[in-house]
């Protein structure tokens, strides 16, 4: 067997349609999920944290406990039922939709049509790791494994209605951060950059569906919550001109540039910046109504929100929102202050298990985050912005119960609660369309009945093809 560069290009079939058999999944670790177990002394500090912050996280759960007592019987019922809600008509209620009234009484209980927005965000956020190349013997490892014109469609998202324009790539001034994958090969694509995201348009019909032209930009995060023990310095750096502070491992990111690299000559923030502004420009020139969501899990969410705060700070007026998952404090309370004044509304996705969006700031912080809210004297407390979806992994049945910071952090098992989430009182939504296989995408949460390999998410023989003469 040889290794063919060919592979860049080729992931399995696209994950859409009808559900995903059980039977025919592949049952193999995806090597990004192996690469990102936390190790010990870092599984010891997660644990003592959960138990510090009172997480009440539940022992393993027996049988007897969960929902379904005939599982076989649970997968003829949804074998046949489509994986994604209707698409409703939501053109004249999109600024509600959009965060304009900080999504008030459309969160508990939650809205369907809202519900529906919210998993199509998240699942242009899951794109960023789905396409994302972590294999560290490509000489293409931190790339995208498409051009940006085939992205939605190898990953089964073209049903969303929009088209990629631009892919962003970053770099960072920080030593040899864990979140920039390289390749162990000397001949590579590039050694300091990584593939970071993408700029996206809403095409004609689902322009009309959601009442304005939607321009979307996608960051890719974090995979493993290990990764957030040593990467960032959290100390906070000015931005803008007044007292507002943010972390600078994120602003490090999100800025960093050098002339001597091939794809960050400009910065992640410089490239989409030109991008968004050609998009705006171009549809509100013709006479369109123009919103920007942002979207980002785990360290995307962080770079969304220093984004949306430079396109609220160029574009007046223009409709900005983040919607993002499992995503960690940005900056100070001046920050957020900053933030409400541009006018930049932001919905947060947590989970009620998951450390990430305790930090940075996790134990001293926390315990001075209300004494700040009143006062508003300390500079470098770090603060969250914006409205709460909060949810619980006790309230599936199909969740294992147990101690796993990989499978709390996974966007898809965020993406399986935000689908059957009613309300903070209600029990898992019965009607939850989403395909429970992908949660076990690249982590080990669902239930053993289910039969759901483990990380099965993975290129066809890991990336090895068989050539003419059988090697």
């Amino acid at each position: 067997m040889a290794l063919s560069t060919m592979i860049h290009t080729h992931l399995p079939p696209a994950l859409s349609g009808g559900g995903i058999n059980r039977i025919s999944a592949v049952y193999a670790h995806q090597g990004v999920a192996s690469d990102t177990k936390l190790n010990r002394g870092a599984r010891r500090l997660a644990e003592s944290l959960t138990t510090l912050l009172n997480l009440n996280i539940e022992p393993l759960c027996s049988r007897k406990n969960l929902q379904y007592s005939n599982w076989d019987s649970f997968d003829d019922e949804k074998h046949n039922t489509p994986t994604t809600s209707p698409k409703e008509m939501i053109a004249d209620k999109w600024r509600e939709l959009h965060g304009s009234s900080d999504w008030e009484k459309l969160l508990d209980p939650l809205h369907p049509w809202l519900r529906r927005e919210i998993v199509k965000y998240g699942e242009f956020a899951q794109a960023t790791y789905d396409a994302f190349d972590f294999d560290s013997f490509s000489e293409y490892c931190g790339s995208c494994r498409y051009n940006r014109n085939k992205l939605f469609e190898k990953l089964g998202l073209s049903k969303n209605g929009y088209k990629v324009t631009k892919y962003i790539y970053a770099m960072s001034a920080i030593e040899m951060p864990q979140w920039l994958e390289r390749s162990r090969l000397m001949d590579t694509w590039s050694k300091d950059s990584n593939w970071m995201g993408y700029v996206a348009v809403s095409d004609e019909e689902e322009t009309r569906r959601i009442g304005r032209r939607d321009i979307v930009v996608a960051w890719r995060g974090t995979v493993a919550p290990s990764e957030w023990y040593e990467d960032f310095q959290r100390n906070l750096e000015p931005i803008g001109i007044g007292d507002a502070k943010v972390e600078h491992g994120f602003l490090s990111i999100y800025t960093s540039k050098n002339e001597f690299t091939r794809y960050n000559k400009s910065s992640a923030s410089e490239q989409v910046m030109k991008e968004v502004t050609k998009l705006v420009q171009f549809y509100q020139g013709q006479g369109e109504e123009v919103s920007l969501t942002i979207t980002g899990h785990s360290l995307g969410g962080a770079l969304a929100l220093l984004n949306a705060y430079e396109a609220a700070v160029n574009f007046p007026g223009l409709a900005v929102s983040v919607v993002s998952f499992g995503a960690p404090r940005v900056g100070n309370s001046a920050f957020r202050a900053e933030l409400d004044d541009l006018g930049v509304k932001t919905l947060r996705v947590v989970v009620k298990q998951d450390l990430v969006p305790r930090m940075p700031g996790i134990v001293f912080n926390e315990s001075l985050q209300r004494f700040d809210d009143i006062t508003g004297t300390l500079e470098w407390v770090y603060t969250h912005v914006g409205a709460e979806l909060k949810l619980d992994v006790s309230s599936s049945p199909y969740l294992k119960r147990g101690f796993n910071p990989l499978g709390f952090h996974s966007l898809e098992m965020y993406l399986h609660l935000v689908d059957g989430y009613l309300s903070a009182e209600s029990a898992f939504r019965s009607g939850a369309r989403r395909d429970v296989t992908l949660v076990n995408k690249a982590c080990d949460m669902l239930v053993d009945e289910l039969r759901i390999p483990q990380c099965w998410y993975q290129l066809a023989n890991k990336g090895l093809v068989c050539n003419e003469h059988g090697r």
